[in-house]
C-alpha cells in the first residue's frame, strides 16, 4: 500500500475536556487511513510534535490502542503500529463469520420496521460514500451499518463480542476496501444482506452475511500474503453451521 502523507489535519486544537479522545482518534485514522503503517515506531516525542499535544496524552492513547489490538509495545524499542499476521486475519475473518452470520439472522427475527429503514439508509450512506467519499468515510459507513445491525439483533453478548474485535476488523476492512477490485462487490453483496432480512427469510441473510465476509477476506488476505511475502496456498475460511432457529434453553 502507498503510504499516505501526514498534513496539519493531524495536528489537534486543545480542548481539555475531550483532549484525550482527540489524540486517540486522532491516532487510530492515521493508523486506518495508512499514514501510519504496520511496524512504524511510534516514538512519542515526534509524535507529540505533530500532535502538538503532552507526553502523558500521547502515552494514554498508544496504551488504549494497545488494547484495541492496532500498537504493540516491542521490548526495548518501543510502540510500533501492531502488524496482524496472515494467521491473525484468518482467526479473525472466521470469527466473523460465526458472529456476524448470528447477528444477521437474529435481526432477521427480531428487527422492528424501523430497525429496516434504518438499515436501508445506512446502505444507501455506505453507497454514497463508495462513489464520493475518501477512505475513512467508507469505513465509518460500513461501520454505521454493522451498528444498525448490532442494535437491532437482540443479543448484547454477541455485539458486545464483536465490538472488542471492531479495532481490528476496521482496519482489516480498510484493506480489502482500498482495493480497486472490493468497493462496488463490498455494496453489492451488503445489498444481498439487507434483500434477505427484508424477505424475512434468516437462513439467507445468514449465508449473505458469510458470502460477504469471505469475499472481503478472499480480498484482504490475499493482499496480505504478497505483502507479507508469504509462500504456499492462500489460506480458507471455515465456514459456519446456520441455524435452523434460535434455540433457548437446548
Amino acid at each position: 500500500m502507498k503510504r499516505a502523507p501526514l498534513d496539519d489535519s493531524f495536528k489537534v486544537n486543545h480542548n481539555p475536556v475531550t483532549l484525550r479522545e482527540i489524540v486517540l482518534e486522532k491516532l487510530r485514522s492515521a493508523i486506518m487511513n495508512f499514514q501510519l503503517l504496520p511496524g512504524d515506531r511510534l516514538v512519542e516525542r515526534d509524535l507529540c510534535d505533530r500532535l502538538g499535544v503532552s507526553r502523558t496524552s500521547v502515552r494514554e492513547a498508544l496504551r488504549h490502542l494497545e488494547s484495541e489490538g492496532l500498537v504493540e509495545f516491542a521490548d526495548a524499542k518501543g510502540p510500533q503500529v501492531a502488524i496482524i499476521t496472515l494467521a491473525d486475519a484468518v482467526d479473525i475473518y472466521e470469527l466473523r463469520c460465526v458472529l456476524e452470520g448470528l447477528i444477521v439472522q437474529l435481526f432477521t427475527l427480531r428487527a422492528k420496521a424501523k430497525d429496516i429503514k434504518a438499515l436501508e439508509k445506512a446502505l444507501e450512506e455506505n453507497r454514497k460514500a463508495l462513489k464520493e467519499g475518501e477512505l475513512q468515510q467508507v469505513i465509518d459507513s460500513v461501520q454505521g451499518f454493522y451498528d444498525v445491525l448490532l442494535e437491532g439483533c437482540g443479543n448484547h453478548v454477541a455485539a458486545t463480542q464483536l465490538r472488542q474485535l471492531q479495532a481490528r476488523i476496521s482496519y482489516l476492512r480498510a484493506t480489502s476496501v482500498s482495493q480497486q477490485n472490493r468497493r462496488g462487490a463490498s455494496n453489492q453483496e451488503m445489498e444481498r444482506m439487507v434483500q434477505a432480512i427484508k424477505s424475512g427469510d434468516p437462513l439467507a441473510a445468514h449465508q449473505a452475511c458469510v458470502d460477504h465476509v469471505r469475499a472481503a477476506a478472499a480480498v484482504a488476505l490475499d493482499y496480505l500474503k504478497r505483502k507479507q511475502e508469504e509462500t504456499g496456498k492462500l489460506p480458507e475460511i471455515t465456514l459456519p453451521i446456520a441455524l435452523k432457529e434460535p434455540r433457548i434453553g437446548h
